[in-house]
């Protein structure tokens, strides 16, 4: 866009931009600081829109919200939708109320049946209820794990499906067309839903498949799943949940934690010694959206955290277990992403299930058996600790129902005799050591995101820990597996590495995904401590791109 383009959209933003203060935080701006906010505007990424809280189209701000549902509103009734049901919802972000409201009495101006929701809710409930009630289409104000200086707008359509394809580009398409904020029609509405919050926490309840009693340590991390949790522990029968007190209210500014991703080092330190404390049998944090679990475990030399590829082998395992033999599994699936873990679809082959590896996010996961006829997902899971252990409810990850059957799994485990890592060391044992980890480099932008890519793509790694490389690159694969990623992979009979590497979705950010396996012969020690040393040289290697 010219100087002089941006010049004139600024006049015309700032003049029909319904919020006074964003307008005067605009007139304070650079020309560079505008150049920036008005050179591209937010796009559908990953998980919906997500940007930081700030004024013009290159931010999450009222006027941005009031152009997107006036699209969303758009886009359903292009599509003879006119009148059909929407539910809206939203976090405990700061402004989530704000962008929720404003959202829901667009979409009851252009003649929508709208619910929204009266709390803040996870977003599961908002994929649960659109599911749940027929709706025509959801939104969630969220920015899920992102910082506390971000917000978010997530949209699903029929079934409770996150966008894709061609409607996500329809609705950027009518986001374009959309008229000045100030002039979108609103119209009042009233909040509702709570019957169907209810139906949410009893069918997440219901995952639990046994009653042996577990003591829990528990942090929802200031976010909005803590009373939604508790509540449905206490309907699956798990009572004894030991809180981390100072983490437990919704907090849009997360005081305890730098960040509040539970992934990150640091975040889940005060529950991991809540957990020692109290002698747990298993220590879950949810992340402030509570769409994602993560699972801590004891060992020998203290508590830590597995991976959401550990927690994905296991309920993959345990759900599959429970699966009738013949002709019933041969109709179940089971899902994971590109940058997962291989081991799901060894799992998936030993107990002939079908496996399908989707692109990254559960907007391509909750549609894994949608070209298999006869045949129905059953589990799906991503690395960044997201599961769907409930597909026929949630079709998308859903935090609270996963901490339920990871309550449910140790449970039995324990009335075994048997550990989470005795499971680990048997699964391993049946399908070989499998050693993970993602490295994130930082970079300016998108674009410069693009040139990493675009140096890798032109000079790759031949050998990869002494292993000559095979590069997919996925930018040419047919649909629906075309993305901006790259797969080098190599190895032998015994030994096999694996690294994808593709820009973030959500973050400024290059991601590594690295795998290595290494086949299991008598020795379980001697397997891992190979395959974390040759993980560990492929870490380095990606830290240097």
């Amino acid at each position: 866009m010219t100087s002089s383009a941006i010049s004139t959209t600024v006049q015309e933003w700032i003049a029909h931009d319904p919020d006074p203060q964003a307008a005067a935080e605009l007139s304070q701006c650079s020309p560079e600081e505008l150049d920036e906010r008005f050179s591209r505007p937010l796009t559908f990424g990953t998980a919906g829109l997500r940007g930081p809280l700030r004024a013009g189209p290159n931010g999450m701000n009222l006027a941005v919200v009031l152009r997107t549902t006036w699209a969303v509103g758009k886009v359903l009734k292009d599509r003879g939708l006119d009148g059909s049901q929407v539910v809206v919802g939203r976090d405990a972000r700061h402004r989530s109320d704000e962008f929720a409201r404003a959202a829901a009495e667009v979409l009851t101006a252009q003649g929508f049946e709208v619910v929204l929701l009266l709390a803040a809710v996870p977003t599961p409930v908002v994929a649960f209820t659109v599911r749940h009630m027929h709706a025509a289409a959801g939104i969630q104000i969220t920015a899920s794990h992102n910082p506390p200086t971000d917000n978010g707008y997530k949209v699903y359509f029929a079934e409770g499906l996150q966008i894709v394809g061609t409607t996500a580009s329809d609705i950027e398409a009518a986001i374009a067309e959309a008229p000045f904020a100030d002039e979108i029609p609103r119209a009042a509405v009233e909040t509702g839903g709570m019957e169907e919050i209810a139906h949410y926490v009893d069918r997440a309840a219901h995952v639990r498949r046994s009653h042996t009693p577990v003591r829990v340590a528990f942090t929802p991390l200031h976010g909005v799943g803590g009373e939604y949790a508790m509540d449905t522990f206490v309907r699956a029968g798990i009572t004894d949940v030991q809180v981390v007190e100072k983490q437990f209210a919704p907090d849009p500014d997360f005081p305890t934690v730098e960040s509040p991703n539970p992934e990150e080092p640091g975040t889940v330190d005060a529950l991991l010694e809540l957990a020692a404390e109290v002698d747990a049998d298993v220590a879950i944090a949810l992340d402030p959206d509570a769409d994602r679990c993560a699972v801590g475990v004891p060992t020998p030399d203290g508590w830590r955290m597995l991976s959401g590829d550990e927690t994905g082998w296991l309920l993959g395992d345990y759900i599959l277990e429970q699966v009738e033999p013949g002709d019933v599994m041969d109709a179940t699936v089971v899902a994971s992403t590109v940058v997962s873990s291989r081991m799901l679809a060894a799992i998936a082959a030993a107990h002939g299930a079908h496996y399908v590896e989707t692109l990254t996010g559960f907007k391509w996961l909750a549609r894994a058996d949608d070209d298999l006829p006869g045949k129905t997902m059953v589990y799906a899971y991503e690395e960044a600790i997201g599961h769907c252990v409930d597909p026929a409810a949630v079709r998308d990850k859903d935090g609270i129902s996963a901490a339920v059957l990871v309550c449910d799994l140790v449970g039995v485990l324990k009335e075994q005799g048997r550990t989470v890592l005795d499971a680990l060391d048997e699964l391993a044992r049946r399908h070989g050591v499998h050693a993970t980890a993602a490295v994130s480099r930082p970079v300016a932008d998108a674009e410069d995101a693009a040139a990493v890519l675009a140096r890798l793509r032109d000079t790759p790694p031949d050998r990869l820990a002494g292993h000559e490389v095979t590069v997919t690159d996925l930018s040419t694969a047919p649909e629906p597996m075309r993305s901006d990623a790259l797969i080098l992979a190599g190895g032998d009979d015994d030994t096999s590495v694996r690294m994808v590497v593709r820009p973030s979705g959500t973050e400024p950010k290059v991601k590594s995904y690295i795998e290595v396996r290494r086949s299991y012969h008598g020795n379980l020690d001697a397997a891992r401590a190979e395959a974390q040393r040759l993980r560990d040289e492929l870490v380095a290697l990606a830290e240097q791109w």
